[in-house]
């Protein structure tokens, strides 16, 4: 699957997202644009979005968007924090329904 790391999470994680094909939001170019902007322009070249913002499913209109949308629920956005949700991370990635939001926590 083609997933973009929202600027929020830690670059590195990115590594530990095994078999997938892994871009950052500043690799795509795309740092600073806004979520509903970033969904837009993001639908067009990957299959998963993938956040630590709580909120991106009461900002947007996700039905709107052709991107499934992973909420990663962790204390913290640090990589020590994100790391543990990896393993449901992977479950539910192959999963996710464009569209919507999936939210992943401990």
């Amino acid at each position: 699957m083609r997933v973009l790391l929202d600027e929020c999470i830690d670059r590195r994680l990115a590594k530990d997202i095994e078999g997938h094909d892994v871009v950052t939001v500043p690799q795509a170019g795309w740092a600073g644009i806004k979520n509903g902007d970033l969904l837009r322009l993001a639908q067009e070249r990957f299959d998963v979005f993938i956040t630590a913002d709580r909120n991106v499913s009461f900002q947007q209109h996700l039905p709107r968007f052709t991107i499934a949308v992973i909420v990663l629920e962790a204390p913290t956005n640090r990589l020590k924090d994100l790391r543990p949700l990896l393993p449901q991370l992977q479950q539910i990635l192959p999963l996710a329904p464009k569209g919507e939001v999936r939210r992943v926590s401990r």
